[in-house]
């Protein structure tokens, strides 16, 4: 199945873009298709992964605004993004999890029931207030935020956990509705271990 909308060339895109989907081709190897597919409206792309980045590559402790792990932000993407059904980020922000838990099977059990699946009771109690906001937000209350407490969260944590999944939201239609496809290259990554270098 192909785009709906096709994705502009590279050497298309403005500078500052260019740039940035440079660097994600040197780092990943290849460059991922929202990359691409989002950069025909530059300013919206501007705007899509500055709020991307800023939720999802804080360090935990890295700062006072939350404590969650770059592997539990991904696990809350992929759980989120099973219930809305977008392939395209269940398969890429599963196999960004794989890599960051160093958990081959995690990014499958938690975007089919994470419920069943190897996590934590803290990281249960936390996918289930994402999957909360994700299905009935209208319907969090103190309760829901109780019990992120008893996990050790708190209210900065909720804050991001409801944050990722808002904007995830978004992303699972946009990505759903223009057909946007996963990179054949995200399917093995990090369920097969790299082969040691040689010495």
């Amino acid at each position: 199945m192909r785009a709906r909308y096709p994705a502009p060339e590279l050497k298309d895109l403005p500078d500052d873009i260019k740039a940035k989907v440079l660097e994600v081709q040197e780092k990943a190897g290849f460059v991922p298709n929202v990359f691409l597919a989002l950069a025909r409206r530059p300013a919206e792309w501007r705007a899509f992964f500055a709020y991307h980045d800023a939720l999802m590559l804080k360090e935990a402790g890295s700062n006072p605004n939350g404590s969650l792990t770059k592997g539990e932000r991904e696990m809350i993407v992929t759980t989120t993004s099973a219930a809305n059904k977008c392939l395209y980020c269940v398969v890429a922000h599963g196999a960004i999890l794989r890599i960051y838990e160093k958990k081959p099977l995690v990014a499958d059990q938690v975007a089919v029931n994470y419920r069943k699946a190897d996590i934590t009771p803290r990281q249960r109690a936390m996918l289930d207030f994402a999957m909360k906001v994700c299905q009935q937000s209208d319907q969090i209350e103190d309760a829901d935020f109780e019990a992120l407490y008893a996990h050790g969260f708190d209210d900065e944590d909720a804050w991001d956990i409801a944050a990722i999944t808002a904007f995830f939201g978004l992303s699972n239609r946009m990505a759903s509705f223009s057909n946007m496809q996963p990179n054949p290259e995200f399917y093995l990554m990090g369920r097969v271990p790299k082969p040691a270098k040689p010495s």
